[in-house]
């Protein structure tokens, strides 16, 4: 490739893409395509920040984006040389850049650059371009000799052909063997499987295990790693691959001097001058103790630096940056790489500080068996923050509230942090108003729904929000001996439908008015109208017409709707008029109406008490019985209908962020006097931009 080519354009595309001008109102939607939308948010609070704050901010956002490539890597092996060969085609592609193949090229590369790789980011199976294989072969033929030169020392055999597109640990591949990963459909079809009669660690496209390796493998590997007993259990298996060698397995640690050494060490280098202008010295030491972990990928020092990070509440600015979250892994084991950065919003903080101080009596009162409470509630943080920069996992894609860390005997004794993300949320929201149409009014039963949620719809997804992170995922406790890993593949969705349950029946309670939190005794009805809405219907506008229901999220809320829809029929037909839900049909369309709120919160309750259960005593299989029953299998002729009431909307289901840049602004000596903030405009420049200016593998 020509390397000084490609950074030449990517900057050109990144200086073209500047703020809008201070005077024009703020465009939040700057890009759609297939079922995407991009937006972009604003960072209140920047200019209040110090110099100090900002260049720290500034160095922690750099070690965030120098973790992209890791996890581009860790959903597929593929897809850094996928990435690589679309990244040389924009900028050494020589032919004509317009007609009906060369836009559907750009539709897949920027499908792409969303999903980080070849799945899609939330129903993870494969996407394929809608240009023909014969068309991209061209481009890549064209670009040819731009190839890449051979590394030093390949671990993988080279193809026989010179010209090839490199990936993480020695991978290369031709143009010929790119195309058939990129068209054959039989390869690698969903990211993370969630087939029932087959191996889901071997179908899986995520790079967490090697060739040949089984799931019972997996298991047994880590089931003799396991200490009986052990009160302060590391997550093992949290920051390595598994591969087979010599017929047994081993773990590859994901460390300096072991996989993703270069991208590790580049990030290690940007956390050290972090550190040098960190807001105190708890900020220090967590850091110093987060780059010995990179360093030596001991699991106990991951465990130290989590204590290290979770006591750090005075200080205005905060990050995410490591292996952090399980999702991916088929097993709920390996964590995916991601980065976040972020600021205190000190004024919005207020409602999540008194949710975190009155942390006890929530989860003194809440409806589960007292065997699964915590007798004490230690060190529960909560804040409402403004996000500066997403990355890795948490980018373009990012979630909206977060709770860490995820051990639980960390939890217990150490206390979590849990942040609301104020200003992607307002994004959103933004965003939607810019729409000429809305899904509220396509699929609410009547005007009195719509204007309940208007009124109150907003702010009490929020404070649902709020109750899910700062509280919902820190409540409750495993018996002794029970593994944070127990449910396995089930465990993600049980622990998001926990949260959110955990959320869902505190949004209704009179304390919650009482603090002042909620505003009346009605708003928590314009939640529960949209939560059974959502979770039985209009989420289903992402899926594929034929495909099941297989993210984590999306089958939590399934869950919790379809269970509380049968519970709570009337005469035991779920759905028949008086049943707390109620299923109504007007002409022609379908309408999903809650009857008794109060009903609906006892359901809630005793839903959350059914898995606390299942998660403090293990029981897999009463967990999987749960989400084989209710979270999987989409009615079809509902699925049909929603689909197409939705796409005449003329909506999209699923969105994202580019980030904003941060600009150092330099005097007359070359000194660094601040640091500013613009808003790109040009999604595509941005993600050619981060190929070139963080690419480590």
């Amino acid at each position: 490739m020509k390397l000084v080519k490609m950074i030449a354009i990517a900057a050109g595309i990144a200086s073209a893409a500047a703020c809008a001008p201070k005077n024009a109102e703020f465009k939040y939607s700057i890009d759609s395509f297939a079922d995407l939308r991009i937006m972009r948010y604003q960072v209140p609070g920047w200019e209040n920040l110090s110099l100090q704050q900002k260049e720290y901010i500034f160095h922690l956002s750099e070690a965030a984006k120098l973790g992209r490539d890791i996890t581009w890597d860790q959903y597929c092996r593929f897809n850094l040389p996928i990435r690589h060969a679309i990244e040389d085609i924009f900028a050494n592609y020589s032919g004509p850049r317009e007609g009906a193949d060369w836009d559907a090229f750009v539709v897949y590369a920027k499908r792409v650059f969303f999903s980080n790789g070849i799945h899609h980011h939330y129903a993870e199976d494969k996407f394929f371009p809608e240009c023909s294989r014969e068309y991209f072969a061209g481009l890549l033929a064209d670009v040819a000799n731009e190839g890449e030169t051979a590394p030093a020392a390949p671990v993988e055999p080279l193809p026989t052909s010179n010209v090839y597109w490199t990936g993480a640990e020695g991978l290369a591949l031709t143009a010929e063997e790119l195309l058939d990963v990129i068209y054959d459909p039989a390869v690698y079809p969903q990211r993370r499987s969630t087939a029932r009669d087959k191996d889901i660690v071997a179908e899986s496209a995520v790079n967490f295990y090697g060739p040949g390796v089984s799931r019972k493998e997996v298991d047994d590997f880590y089931a003799r790693q396991a200490v009986k007993g052990d009160k302060h259990p590391i997550s093992y298996g949290l920051n390595s691959k598994v591969v087979k060698e010599g017929g047994k397995l081993v773990e590859k640690p994901w460390k300096v001097g072991g996989i993703y050494s270069a991208a590790i060490e580049r990030i290690c280098r940007e956390l050290e001058k972090a550190k040098e202008v960190a807001e105190n010295d708890l900020q220090k030491a967590a850091i110093d103790k987060l780059i010995e972990y990179y360093t030596t990928g001991n699991l106990r020092t991951w465990d130290d630096y989590n204590i290290l990070w979770v006591q750090d509440t005075l200080g205005t600015v905060d990050y995410v940056n490591g292996f952090i979250e399980d999702y991916d892994d088929p097993l709920g084991r390996k964590a995916t790489w991601e980065g976040l950065v972020n600021i205190k919003d000190a004024a919005a903080s207020a409602r999540t500080e008194t949710l975190s101080a009155n942390a006890q009596w929530f989860e003194d009162n809440s409806p589960v068996d007292p065997r699964f409470k915590k007798a004490e509630c230690r060190g529960i943080s909560a804040k409402v923050i403004n996000a500066v920069a997403l990355a890795g996992a948490t980018y373009p894609s990012t979630p909206i509230g977060i709770n860490l860390p995820n051990a639980d005997w960390i939890r217990k004794e150490h206390g979590s942090k849990s942040v609301t993300i104020a200003n992607i949320t307002h994004a959103y929201n933004a965003a939607a108003l810019e729409q000429p149409k809305s899904v509220l009014g396509e699929f609410a039963w009547n005007q009195a729904e719509i204007e309940l949620v208007k009124k109150y719809g907003n702010v009490m997804d929020e404070i649902h929000t709020d109750l899910h992170e700062c509280l919902g995922h820190g409540s409750g406790q495993l018996l002794p001996g029970v593994s944070s890993t127990a449910l396995g593949e089930y465990q993600s969705a049980l622990e998001e439908a926990r949260a959110d349950l955990f959320g869902l029946y505190y949004c209704a309670d009179p304390k919650m008015v009482e603090l002042g939190i909620v505003p009346d005794r009605e708003a928590y009805k314009a939640e529960y109208a949209s939560y059974i809405r959502n979770g039985i219907m209009t989420q289903f506008t992402r899926v594929e017409l034929g495909r099941q229901n297989t993210e984590a999220h999306m089958q939590n809320r399934k869950l919790i709707a379809e269970w509380c829809y049968e519970k709570g029929a009337a005469d035991g037909v779920p759905g028949a008029s008086g049943s707390v839900i109620e299923k109504r049909v007007r002409d022609g369309k379908t309408y999903f109406v809650v009857n008794d709120y109060e009903a609906l919160r006892g359901l809630f309750a005793e839903l959350l008490a059914k898995i606390q259960r299942i998660k403090s005593e293990g029981d897999y299989e009463a967990g999987k019985a749960l989400i084989e029953k209710y979270a999987v299998d989409i009615d079809p002729e509902l699925h049909k209908e929603v689909r197409e009431r939705y796409a005449a909307l003329n909506l999209k289901p699923y969105g994202g962020f580019v980030n904003p840049e941060i600009e150092p602004v330099f005097d007359d000596e070359g000194v660094v006097v601040d640091y500013v903030l613009s808003y790109p405009d040009d999604y595509l420049g941005q993600m050619l931009y981060y190929g070139e200016r963080y690419r480590t593998l």
